[in-house]
């Protein structure tokens, strides 16, 4: 080893050889692992902690969440009832729909509310039922009309008639009283 009288030597282990600078600093503490724990904490135990305080273990039900039973707990489905308001609003729609969606307005209507309103599901299938009627009477009018060489076409006067009676169907169910077509094949019962 040599001396140099410029730098204080520091003791060093034996196994490492000196290296000449300044002395080394003391490194700072450093932070436990991840996952293990901090200082001041107690170690690992079995049994995970639970990360929020008051929560239920893991599969165990949410106390107070203000739904209904989860899904498989054996309760049957039951639809809500319309109230007098939404029935008439929709019995309306059964009969006006028609006007833009043919027979698919009624139809859509009387599938989704035929279990939670009696008076729906009578005025949808009415307005259904009276919508195939009309689709019969169209193909027997253009019939007519090809036949007679468009002498015929007087024919579709008749859907005029019809849109009459959709908005008398409509006024009635407004009032909220079931409306029977004059003029109605009942395909759907």
């Amino acid at each position: 080893m040599s001396e140099n009288p410029q730098q204080p030597q520091s003791p060093q282990p034996p196994d490492q050889p000196q290296q000449p600078g300044p002395p080394p600093q003391q490194q700072p503490e450093q932070a436990p692992a991840y996952g293990s724990p901090q200082p001041g904490q107690p170690p690992h135990q079995d049994q995970p902690a639970q990360p929020y305080p008051n929560q239920p273990a893991p599969g165990q039900p949410q106390p107070g969440t203000g739904y209904g039973p989860p899904y498989g707990s054996g309760a049957p489905y039951q639809p809500q009832p319309l109230n007098p308001s939404d029935e008439r609003m929709w019995a309306i729609f059964a009969q006006i729909g028609p006007v833009l969606l043919s027979f698919i307005a009624p139809l859509v209507i009387w599938l989704v509310f035929k279990d939670r309103s009696r008076f729906v599901d009578q005025e949808a299938k009415e307005a259904l039922n009276f919508q195939i009627t009309l689709i019969f009477v169209h193909i027997a009018a253009a019939i007519i009309t090809a036949v007679t060489f468009m002498i015929g076409s007087i024919v579709y006067l008749v859907f005029i008639a019809a849109l009459v009676f959709m908005i008398l169907a409509a006024v009635e169910n407004n009032k909220g009283a079931p409306y029977r077509y004059p003029v109605n094949i009942r395909l759907i019962k």
